[in-house]
C-alpha cells in the first residue's frame, strides 16, 4: 500500500525540480530554433555510444543507435491527446515538453542527432567517467534502447531520461541529476532557518486573507514538518 505523505512528498518535489530548471525549457522564436540546429560529425560515433548533451540547469542523455539515430526519453503531452504518429512524431515543442513534464507522459523515440542535440555541444560516453561503472557491451546498450521505444511514463525523480540511459549502458536506473537535487532540498530542510522562514510566511498569509483553514493549517503544519524533519 502506497504511503499517501510519500507519494505528496515526491509530487512536492518534482514540481520544484520542474520549476528549478524551468529556464532550460524556454521557448524560442522559429528563426532562433532553426539557427540552434547544426550540422554534426557522427563518423566518431558507436552504435550503444550515450550521447549527453549539457543544457543551462539539466544534461540530456540518449543512446546512439547508428545512421545518425539517437533514442531517448522526451515528455509530450501529445501522447496523451492523440494516437496519430505524424503529429507525435515532429520534434516536441517546449509546451509540449513542459505539459508532458506535468502530465508524466513521455515516450522513447527516436530523432536524428540534429533534433536530440538542439546545437548544443555532445559529450560521448561521459557517464561512464563521472559513474565509474563498467558499460555493457555496445550492441546490447543499443539493443535495449530499442527494446523500450514508445510511450512510457515519466518523472522528473524516478524515470526520466538519465534513468534511461543508464539502465541500458549500465544495467541499472540511476539519475545523479536527481539526487543532487533530492540531496540540495534535505540541506534546505535541514536547515533551521527554513522552519522561521515558513513560520513567518504562515503568519503573513493568515494576516493578509484572514484565519481561515486553508492559511491556518499550512502555517502549522509546514514549519511543524520541517522541524520534524530536521
Amino acid at each position: 500500500m502506497k504511503n499517501p505523505m510519500l507519494e505528496a512528498l515526491s509530487l512536492l518535489l518534482e514540481k520544484l525540480l520542474l520549476l528549478s530548471n524551468l529556464r532550460l525549457f524556454s521557448a524560442g522564436t522559429a528563426g532562433e530554433d532553426q539557427a540552434r540546429r547544426g550540422f554534426y560529425d557522427t563518423s566518431s560515433f558507436l552504435r550503444g555510444d550515450v550521447l549527453e548533451v549539457p543544457r543551462t540547469h539539466l544534461t540530456h542523455y540518449g543512446i546512439y543507435l547508428g545512421d545518425n539515430r539517437v533514442a531517448h526519453m522526451m515528455p509530450d503531452i501529445l501522447l496523451a491527446l492523440t494516437d496519430d504518429t505524424g503529429l507525435t512524431q515532429k520534434v516536441v515543442s517546449n509546451k509540449r515538453l513542459i505539459l508532458g513534464v506535468i502530465g508524466r507522459v513521455a515516450s522513447i523515440r527516436v530523432d536524428t542527432v540534429e533534433d536530440f542535440a538542439y546545437g548544443a555541444d555532445i559529450l560521448v560516453n561521459h557517464l561512464d567517467q563521472s559513474l565509474k561503472k563498467k558499460a555493457l557491451l555496445n550492441e546490447e546498450v543499443a539493443q535495449r534502447a530499442e527494446k523500450l521505444l514508445g510511450m512510457t511514463s515519466y518523472s522528473l525523480l524516478w524515470n526520466n531520461c538519465e534513468h534511461f540511459v543508464t539502465y541500458c549502458r549500465f544495467g541499472t536506473p540511476v539519475s545523479p541529476q536527481a539526487d543532487k537535487f533530492c540531496e540540495n532540498v534535505k540541506i534546505i530542510i535541514r536547515d533551521q532557518r527554513s522552519v522561521l522562514a515558513s513560520a513567518v510566511l504562515g503568519l503573513a498569509s493568515i494576516v493578509c486573507l484572514g484565519l481561515a483553514s486553508y492559511t491556518t493549517l499550512p502555517a502549522i503544519f509546514i514549519p511543524f514538518f520541517l522541524w520534524m524533519a530536521g
